[in-house]
């Protein structure tokens, strides 16, 4: 399933509480699926990594990561894509700080 496709996903926890998340991406690494989501009601810059798992009947669902090896290879290439989404160069020009000096 491509995961991008969705604005938002909602996860229901170990304890029933149900918790909306908006899709930031997927990323595709050494034969599995990661997700990026980030809650839609929270108003920090943070996000959450889960792991696309199947089930006996072929069901889809989001994992935690318990690896920290793959976890830090996951999270490593879900921060080059969102540092490459908002590439600082391209927002910040020098010219335009000269000109703002007076120079």
């Amino acid at each position: 399933m491509d995961y991008n496709e969705y604005m938002s996903v909602t996860l229901i926890d170990e304890e029933g509480t149900e918790t909306e998340f908006d899709v930031l991406g997927t990323i595709e690494n050494e034969g599995n699926t990661y997700v990026a989501l980030a809650p839609t009601e929270s108003e920090e810059n943070e996000y959450v990594i889960l792991k696309v798992a199947y089930d006996e009947d072929g069901n889809e669902n989001f994992v935690t990561i318990d690896d920290d090896d793959e976890f830090d290879a996951a999270a490593q290439l879900f921060n080059d894509e969102f540092m490459d989404e908002c590439d600082l160069d391209d927002t910040y020009d020098e010219d335009d700080e000269d000109e703002e000096d007076g120079e």
